[in-house]
Formats: C-alpha cells, structure tokens, sequence
C-alpha cells in the first residue's frame, strides 16, 4: 500500500440508519450531501436505498443527479439549495424536487417547471436558508394549492439539547405550520434525538449515519490506514518536524507516514491523537505537514508498515477536537488523494 487508504463500511452505514429510525415513529431519510460527507454519494445512496431508504436530500442539483443514478427511479430527491437559476434542465432530468426557499425561487420554479414537485424550505431562527414567517405568509396559500411534498425547517442548535433556541425553533415552526396538509419535518441527527415533539412526519439524519456526533451510538463507518515511508532513530534532546516542536525525551523511533493536512488531517491537530498498530496506541508528534505526519512508535517490537488513524478507538470527532473543529468538516475535507475501498 503506497497511499493513504480510506475504508468505508457500508454495513456500518446501515446499522446507523436503522439505529436511528428505530428511535422514531416515522419516516427516516438521509442526508447524502458532500458526496455523502465524502465517503461516496453512489455506494452510499445504493445502501441506503437497499435499507429502505425513499427521501435524500442533497445540497445543490448536480449532487442530486448523482444521487439518482445510484438510486434509479423512485426515491425522492430534496434539494436544499432550491431552484436556482439554470437549474431546471436538471431538476427535470432527475426528477429533483427543490426546496423553494425564496418567493423568487418560486417564481422561477412555477414559470420553468409548473407541473413538478416542490418542496417549501421555512426559515424558524437560524437565518441561513428558507423563507421568513412574512414572505410564508404571503406565499402559504399559492404554495399550499399546489401540495408541496414537504415543507420543513432546520434547527440551529440540537446538538445542544438543553439549549432554548430547540424550543423557540420548534414554536416558530409549528405556528408557521399548523394546519396544513403537506409532510413536515424539521429533525436532521441531532433533533432527531431529542424526542417525538421534533419528528412531525418524517426525520432526515445527516452525519449520525456516517458515526459523526451527537448520535453517541454510532457505529464507526471509516477507517484511515496510512503507508510509513521511513522509521528513523532518535538520540535524547534531538527534535521533530517545523519549529522544533518535539524533543526527544529518551532515545526514540519515529515513522514518518504519507498523509497530512492535505489529507484533510488537520494542521491544528498537533498533539493528542494517536495513530495505531493493531490496537497499540502511538503517539502522534510534532507538526503535520502538508502531506506527511510523524509518530512515536518507539514502544512497538518493530517497525509498522502501516498505521491506523482512524478506528473504533479513535473516531472523526476526536481528530475534530483536537483540531478545534467538528467531524464534518474532518469527513468532507478527507480529499482525492486517498484510494477509497467500500467493506460490506
């Protein structure tokens, strides 16, 4: 193995969906935006169709295209970025339904595609996409004499249980509502778990299925194994990597392995993660670079040819914290340089 391998475990990703639909009485879908948080939007969208899976959801049309080849006819396909211009002749094509999130939007869709589905996008709080209570009101009885297939908002701060914007998001969504015939939904993961009040009709997790936080319960879906292209011996007081950053405190072996920050393996992580021979912690040190990343492997019987970054024991959302960021932005940022393998 030459290069960085990244491993995909699709069965994993199934466990994970089924997991959480089966904390719900309703419908679950999946978010499969960013090429399915990086890990693939064809196999990814496959398996979860195979689970049972009908409503994705996408964040521009050309993810939706690749969404439907993957799924084939049936499936519903929800575009959060909506109707954009020039957006039509694949929203046709693929049989995409956009989240209208703008009166605009709804007149481009009604003037380009009049007979086709639609979905409302509702702005309840976190002021990022969707319409606001006033344009709704304006627009709720056209869109509604047109049976939308969903109309549905998203929480700003579920990850957050106990936080009060979960309770006055939930308010401004259902006084935006009540009353109307269409499929709501307003859960992605995190309001998933907080409990029935938050499902309406159907729930739409993102990063639980790919073993992200906040679904503790996740089972690990990626695995990162890296090639070590040298081991070399260190004196005491010798250092390691830019700016000196770690001496050697006893005489010492460092494997220099072939991924870094162009790896989507943070610059900022620095210390604290561990990379892993079998289930034998060792020490990630000195700064990562750019495409290289130096670990202790002084107390392992010999020299790895390999080495594990991520695994049961180490998940996207510890390589997260130690880089001050979140376990999307770790998965999205994982780029073409790995070679990618899928394990049923």
């Amino acid at each position: 193995m030459s290069t960085a391998r990244l491993t995909i475990n699709l069965q994993a990703l199934a466990r994970n969906w089924r997991a959480l639909d089966a904390k719900t009485e309703v419908e679950t879908g999946a978010v499969v935006k960013a090429d399915a948080y990086g890990l693939g939007a064809g196999p990814v969208s496959d398996t979860l169709a195979e689970e049972g899976v009908r409503k994705f959801f996408v964040a521009a049309a050309e993810e939706g295209a690749a969404v439907r080849k993957a799924v084939g006819p049936g499936p519903m396909i929800f575009v959060f970025s909506g109707h954009m211009e020039g957006d039509t002749v694949l929203l046709r094509a693929n049989d995409l339904t956009p989240l209208i999130n703008s009166g605009e939007q709804y007149q481009r869709h009604m003037e380009a595609l009049p007979d086709h589905p639609f979905g409302i996008q509702l702005d309840s709080g976190m002021n990022r996409l969707g319409l606001e209570p006033a344009d709704w009101a304006e627009l709720r009885p056209r869109a509604e004499a047109l049976n939308p297939a969903v109309v549905m908002s998203h929480l700003a701060c579920s990850d957050e249980p106990d936080h009060p914007m979960n309770r006055h998001q939930l308010k401004t969504f259902r006084e935006m509502t009540d009353g109307i015939a269409a499929p709501r939904s307003l859960a992605a993961t995190g309001g998933l778990l907080l409990g029935p009040e938050f499902h309406f009709d159907f729930c739409r997790p993102g990063i639980g299925l790919y073993g992200g936080l906040p679904f503790a319960d996740a089972k690990p879906v990626v695995t990162v194994d890296l090639p070590v292209i040298q081991v070399r011996r260190l004196a005491v007081g010798e250092t390691v990597g830019y700016g000196n950053s770690w001496v050697a405190r006893r005489p010492s072996r460092i494997a220099t392995v072939a991924a870094g920050y162009a790896d989507g393996l943070h610059r900022a992580i620095g210390g604290g993660i561990d990379a892993f021979a079998g289930n034998q912690p060792c020490p990630v040190v000195g700064r990562i670079s750019m495409d290289l990343i130096t670990v202790d492997v002084t107390d392992l019987p010999k020299d790895p040819e390999r080495l594990r970054i991520l695994n049961g024991h180490q998940t996207v959302d510890d390589l997260a914290e130690a880089a001050g960021t979140i376990g999307y932005e770790i998965l999205t940022s994982m780029g073409n340089r790995y070679s990618r393998g899928y394990v049923e």
